[in-house]
């Protein structure tokens, strides 16, 4: 076992926390522009998708205040493209989930050897975060 970097962990715990906020946000904005005769089930997968980023921000919280760390009150920013078609909010929606794999295949790459919890924390977020990937994709494919 190598030892933990704390600080590094807690600066991207805050990281993660700001942008699953930002999800929150975003996905409840995509929830609220969906129109045409599949919106039902569009609004209810974007519903589920704030819900879950706020339970992964709540999740990296917890983590980031038993290391002792301060939770940020900041959101990352996010991008409004006044495109509101479905294949749109979609593909904003992937380009969201790679970065939010991205912040914990770097959180994993911190932990990685100093904590197996940490560990195991980062590895199920990446898979959670393909599975969104992967997902996404299935609900582009009728669009392309």
């Amino acid at each position: 076992m190598i030892e933990l970097n704390t600080q590094k962990a807690v600066e991207l715990l805050n990281s993660i926390m700001e942008f699953e906020l930002a999800g929150v946000v975003r996905y409840t904005h995509y929830s609220l522009m969906v129109t045409g005769p599949n919106r039902i089930p569009i609004v209810q997968f974007f519903q589920a998708q704030a819900n879950e980023s706020l339970l992964h921000a709540q999740q990296a919280g917890e983590i980031l205040t038993g290391l002792e760390g301060h939770p940020t009150l900041k959101v990352a920013p996010i991008e409004e493209t006044n495109q509101h078609s479905v294949p749109d909010l979609l593909k904003e929606s992937l380009n969201h989930e790679a970065k939010a794999l991205q912040l914990y295949k770097s959180f994993l790459q911190v932990v990685e050897n100093a904590s197996i919890y940490l560990e195991e924390y980062a590895r199920t977020m990446i898979g959670q975060e393909e599975l969104h990937n992967m997902e996404i994709k299935k609900m582009l494919r009728d669009y392309s």
